[in-house]
């Protein structure tokens, strides 16, 4: 789970009136209190955490350390995921990629395809240039508005 989705976790629970939140996505597992500002702070010492919560700790210093790779993108046009679904560099495997790194593209021409719901949809490039970094490795799932290639 990335540190986006968390703080946005953090704000909804601030938000509401809700004094826990717990999340599962998969094996990880992300689990949100909140203690009343009159109550002891030693009653959250009291409460025994499950196993799995002691795992998610992991998840999210990995997602800490991706945050500054992020910002350190080549300079130029960012192509970001339309939606959420799984990426394919190239129409059927076996086959080439639709782009490399260094090639040429114009508007409009595909870059790759992501499946979401048994649907195969294209990414098209945005602007003409060249391709200076592609952000995601095929087969590889992608969230919403997540830098996918750099054109320049």
């Amino acid at each position: 789970m990335d540190l986006r989705k968390i703080k946005k976790l953090i704000d909804l629970l601030e938000e509401s009136n809700l004094a826990e939140l717990e999340i599962k996505e998969g094996e990880e597992v992300v689990r949100l209190s909140r203690v009343p500002k009159n109550a002891a702070p030693v009653a959250a010492h009291t409460v025994p955490a499950p196993a799995p919560v002691a795992a998610a700790p992991a998840p999210v210093a990995a997602a800490v350390a991706e945050a500054p790779a992020a910002d350190a993108l080549p300079a130029g046009h960012v192509v970001k995921a339309p939606m959420v679904g799984t990426f394919y560099a190239s129409a059927t495997p076996g086959t080439p990629a639709f782009v490399k790194v260094g090639q040429q593209v114009a508007a409009g021409e595909t870059l790759g395809i992501i499946e979401a719901m048994k649907m195969f949809n294209q990414i098209e490039a945005d602007v003409a240039g060249t391709v200076k970094a592609i952000l995601i490795e095929n087969g590889q799932p992608v969230e919403f508005d997540e830098p996918m290639f750099v054109i320049a």
